[in-house]
């Protein structure tokens, strides 16, 4: 199966450096371009999985893809717990989180354990497709770790988020 993973399109939240977690988020005018960019850079997959958390699922609306859409809630951003909606500054260090939980939320050895268990059923019914998932950075690093560099979480949560018009893995 080829896996290709995309983060959700630009929010309003992140132009004003909030960290949504849990929360909805709405995409913001960039964040409908980019949806669209992102729809006519896709259209050989297959099928499509999203976060259940609306700016992930927009952005799959927005894309115009014409295949099978799937939302799943093990796809959510990391779980800032009392942390979802502040400015972005204050979960730092996120490193500090791979394991200690944010207060009444999750760590992002909580988001791992999920997409993992995402993963084997993707394995189980989606074997020799394309699949595209749209979700969070948490997803990308667990992905990372799980079937790219196998670098590990630490070390992908501390480093920066470099966009890009997508990830791909073989599984």
């Amino acid at each position: 199966m080829k896996l290709i993973y995309e983060t959700h399109s630009i929010t309003v939240d992140n132009e004003h450096g909030i960290a949504t977690g849990w929360l909805p988020g709405e995409l913001s005018a960039e964040g409908r371009r980019g949806a669209n960019e992102l729809g006519a850079r896709r259209r050989a997959v297959d099928v499509v999985f999203s976060s259940d958390l609306r700016r992930a699922v927009q952005t799959v609306e927005l894309s115009g893809l014409t295949v099978p859409h799937f939302q799943d809630w093990r796809l959510r951003e990391c779980n800032y717990g009392e942390l979802n909606g502040a400015p972005r500054a204050a979960l730092e260090p996120r490193a500090d989180r791979v394991d200690d939980p944010f207060p009444g939320g999750q760590s992002y050895r909580d988001v791992l354990e999920l997409t993992r268990s995402f993963l084997a059923d993707l394995k189980r019914w989606y074997d020799g497709r394309t699949v595209l998932v749209v979700a969070h950075s948490a997803n990308r690093w667990s992905l990372d770790h799980l079937l790219g560099s196998g670098a590990s979480l630490e070390e992908l949560v501390a480093a920066p988020f470099d966009w890009q018009p997508g990830w791909e893995y073989d599984v």
